[in-house]
């Protein structure tokens, strides 16, 4: 039988200096005193508030910043505040996505750090009553010749594929960057992508006083106890050993039955609310549900499938195992959904009920152990203004030089396609599965985007495509105009398959926002995002913040991460990167000025010469690129080019070498005469694609947009000519400068 409300938890009372070693502040421990009515909490209510109001799951620095991006459009199905968003793709049918990330656990743990981020990921995307169709990873790494970068690769690499081959979830892109500042704090974000019947899916909000919470999938061991507030939500000291017990332990195969029960009990129609267990497992669940709902909940720690003997109700409440979902169902279904559980083999455990009213009670048997207001918990949490200031001087040393500025064009080319954030990932992604379930249509090097096919496989069926992106060194010389640069990047790989951006998810990576430059980096990158994706009319559904990425040698680059989703009719004219045809017009598309538009500032060029960042990078019209975007992806779904790929990192040249090598053929280039060689040919801007295809369907393209043929496809050579230059590649040549990252994975 249940006690009485009038039950008081009682001691043991940690007091403020638990409170501090938890993460509170003593102005915050105040503000729980007084959400507790003037008590103090105990044991279990302490760590539970300490979790919620940390920085990880509260956003306490930058919830309000948040509040400023666009978050509604016409195929918007589920925004921000559920556990992944989702939007329209016709049929009666919506894809859900999101990306988060486990960073800090990553550096103390790779390989389970970023397994664990894998698995955290797919379970936002079943507890909408979506099945995952694709992973996705956006990595960040110090510089690879340092012993420890290349331990954290090779481990998080590993994780990540043992996850999601072991669970048949296809990684279908993704990014791997390598820079001297994520030396101390490696970035692993990850990003699923689900599908759905629009109708069927299931939102997280617990209803129905009287209702029964179940708890289903892996018992509950000390693995992650702490993990979000102590790893995430603090500063991370590199080889800091007493980090490790914070790092979850994943499964892949329990989430692989853990998938299955979660769908099979929705298409039953047994469930009220699902909700998946991540950072501060049963605590943030629970009472997110309540608050969703307006309701309270009784939880029983007593009733906890445990599979280490004599945990404290405190352990068990913010244990973070791995494989868990919490449920909300009507009493005369539990045994359905018991039943259904031990179908799938999934451990299922009745452990509370819905309550009328604001409570949320822990109970352990006839005990109550912890009774404090869900409001309080969930939505009184603090919410800081930010003191943002601009620093006087750069935050980041400039990069050893590997290039040297008497380096001529031959050289350069071959440095740049063979340095660590240019040479081919194959080594890397062919580690993954990028073809199980056998929706994959463009894989990863085919295109600038992964490209599935959706409900129906037929010809001339619909497709989605997705790319995730973010080049931190260009945010970190300007955070507004790197971030606008970072969505248009996103939105250009979809163009280049023909795919029209439906909505966008974001991880904002950053320092210690309570240091004014950083608060400034993380303010002007929001304000970056916000109107980037407002031109592209690419709401943001949802993302994930991680901040106080930094250690004594100062902080990361700032890295909003940027993942799209886009749709295109017909996944048959999805665009290829390689150049197709031997005679074909080679071609630049998008730049006002032509071949010369590009900048060096920030560029991959600038880092091989051992340049420091800039202060500021050029501004962008973003209107014309957005422009230039239609203009792609409409001549993309005309069958009208046969090859599309966008100047990115390494400029122009790269780009048309990167699409020699995709497609197995050179190419001759006549680019006239230029004011400056280096920047014509290395330097990088928003909106440029190097595009080939019959020279009347270019110039039909060039009606609309700024565009100038300069070449024609064929040979085995890559050769220029430009003022008085001429340089050639042999392609195999280009081929082995760009396969120097397969030493990394012998």
């Amino acid at each position: 039988m249940s006690p009485s409300p009038e039950t008081r938890p009682h001691p043991p009372v940690p007091g403020i200096e638990q409170a501090v070693a938890l993460g509170l502040t003593r102005d915050e421990y105040a503000m729980v005193v007084q959400e507790m009515d003037g008590r103090e909490p105990n044991e279990v209510e302490l760590a539970m508030f300490s979790l919620l109001w940390s920085e990880h799951c509260a956003y306490k620095h930058s919830k309000k910043l948040l509040r400023t991006l666009p978050t509604e459009g016409p195929a918007v199905v589920m925004g921000p505040g559920e556990n992944a968003g989702a939007v329209d793709v016709g049929g009666g049918w919506a894809v859900a996505f999101k990306v988060e990330s486990h960073n800090h656990p990553s550096a103390v743990e790779p390989f389970q750090g970023a397994a664990t981020g894998v698995g955290g990921i797919l379970r936002d995307i079943f507890a909408l009553g979506a099945r995952p169709i694709a992973v996705l990873d956006s990595l960040r790494f110090g510089e690879p010749d340092s012993e420890r970068s290349r331990y954290l690769l090779d481990r998080a690499v590993a994780g990540i594929g043992h996850y999601g081959n072991s669970i048949g979830v296809p990684t279908v892109g993704g990014e791997v960057v390598f820079e001297a500042p994520y030396e101390t704090n490696c970035l692993v974000n990850a990003m699923a992508i689900g599908l759905a019947r629009t109708e069927d899916m299931i939102r997280s909000a617990a209803a129905g006083v009287g209702n029964v919470l179940v708890l289903f999938g892996a018992s509950t061991g000390r693995d992650g106890i702490g993990g979000a507030s102590v790893l995430a939500s603090a500063e991370l000291d590199a080889e800091d050993e007493s980090k490790r017990p914070s790092v979850q332990v994943g499964d892949p195969f329990e989430e692989s039955k853990l998938l299955e029960c979660s769908l099979a009990l929705l298409q039953s129609g047994l469930l009220v609310a699902l909700q998946d267990l991540g950072a501060a497992g049963l605590t943030s669940a629970a009472s997110e549900m309540a608050a969703k709902g307006e309701v309270g909940l009784d939880l029983d720690v007593a009733k906890v499938p445990l599979r280490e003997a004599d945990m404290a109700p405190f352990e068990i409440m913010v244990s973070e195992s791995q494989e868990r979902m919490l449920c909300v169902c009507e009493p005369g279904k539990v045994a359905d959904v018991l039943a259904l559980c031990e179908k799938w083999e999934v451990n299922g455990t009745a452990i509370g009920e819905v309550t009328e009213g604001n409570r949320f009670r822990v109970l352990r048997g006839d005990e109550v152990v912890g009774d404090m207001p869900v409001s309080g918990l969930v939505d009184d949490a603090p919410l800081y203004d930010l003191a943002p200031e601009k620093p006087t001087e750069s935050l980041y040393p400039a990069p050893a030089a590997k290039l040297g500025f008497e380096a001529d064009v031959h050289e350069a080319l071959v440095a740049l396609l063979s340095s660590p954030n240019l040479a081919s990932r194959r080594p890397l992604f062919e580690q993954y599965d990028s073809i199980v379930q056998s929706r994959t249509v463009r894989r990863p090097e085919e295109a600038d985007a992964a490209v599935l096919h959706l409900y129906d496989m037929g010809d001339g069926a619909p497709a989605i495509a997705t790319s995730i992106d973010g080049n931190g060194r260009k945010v970190a010389a300007d955070p507004y105009w790197g971030t606008v640069a970072n969505v248009l990047e996103c939105a250009a790989n979809l163009a280049c398959v023909g795919a029209q951006p439906l909505g966008t998810t974001n991880n904002l990576n950053f320092g210690n926002p309570e240091k004014p430059h950083i608060a400034w980096q993380l303010t002007e990158a929001v304000r970056g995002l916000g109107d980037a994706c407002r031109a592209l009319e690419a709401p943001i559904v949802g993302g994930n913040v991680s901040l106080y990425n930094e250690g004594a040698d100062g902080p990361i680059y700032p890295t909003p991460v940027v993942g799209m989703v886009g749709l295109l009719p017909d996944a048959t004219r999805a665009g290829r990167l390689g150049f197709a045809r031997a005679g074909d017009a080679i071609a630049l598309v998008g730049w006002n000025g032509g071949v010369s538009g590009g900048s060096l500032a920030a560029s991959e060029l600038s880092k091989l010469r051992g340049e420091a960042l800039p202060d500021g990078l050029p501004a962008i019209d973003l209107a014309q690129v957005v422009g230039v975007l239609d203009a792609v992806r409409e001549a993309v779904r005309d069958g009208e080019l046969s090859s599309v790929h966008d100047v990115a990192e390494g400029g122009f040249l790269v780009a048309v070498a990167e699409s020699c090598l995709a497609g197995g053929l050179g190419a001759a280039l006549d680019l006239g005469d230029a004011e400056d060689v280096w920047t014509t040919l290395f330097g990088e801007r928003s909106g440029g694609f190097v595009v080939s295809g019959p020279r009347d369907a270019l110039e039909r393209l060039g009606e609309r947009v700024p565009l100038d043929v300069f070449g024609t496809v064929g040979g085995d050579r890559l050769e220029i000519a430009v003022s008085n230059l001429g340089e050639s590649w042999p392609l195999a040549e280009l081929r082995e400068a760009s396969s120097a990252l397969a030493p990394l994975f012998p």
